[in-house]
């Protein structure tokens, strides 16, 4: 159930993208000048097509998220976007044995330093 919920977090404005490709697709190959099986066919290939797209990106985004927790464990240094820091810095350094007492929680990076949490999905390692 766990990864049920963690691919609609991620996943979910890209599955909302891709509903609305369909429904234009759908719209565009129900017009009078296409031919009578272009719905079928239409639809068919964009949705196999956002299919593999959306698969591949969550794909990616998962073994990113297992590459950044275990580089975190191992003690390497690991760049989170940061979103409260815009003007100054765009990310921020993270290290499992330093001052700011970084631990993870479910998915996100957590100090008691910052205020918001940093979603591992948003990090890559050093």
């Amino acid at each position: 159930m766990e990864a049920i919920k963690n691919f609609f977090y991620l996943e979910g404005a890209y599955l909302i993208m891709g509903a609305i490709i369909l429904l234009i697709t759908l719209y565009v190959t129900t017009r009078p000048f296409m031919s009578p099986g272009a719905p079928r066919r239409g639809l068919s290939i964009v949705a196999l097509v956002i299919a593999l797209f959306i698969g591949a990106h969550y794909w990616l985004t998962t073994s990113r998220i297992a590459a950044v927790k275990a580089a975190f464990d191992a003690g390497k240094p690991v760049l989170c976007e940061s979103r409260m820091l815009r003007k100054m810095a765009q990310s921020i350094e993270i290290r499992k044995n330093t001052a700011s007492h970084w631990r993870i929680e479910g998915d996100n990076f957590v100090s008691p330093e910052y205020i918001r949490p940093f979603h591992i999905a948003r990090c890559i390692v050093k």
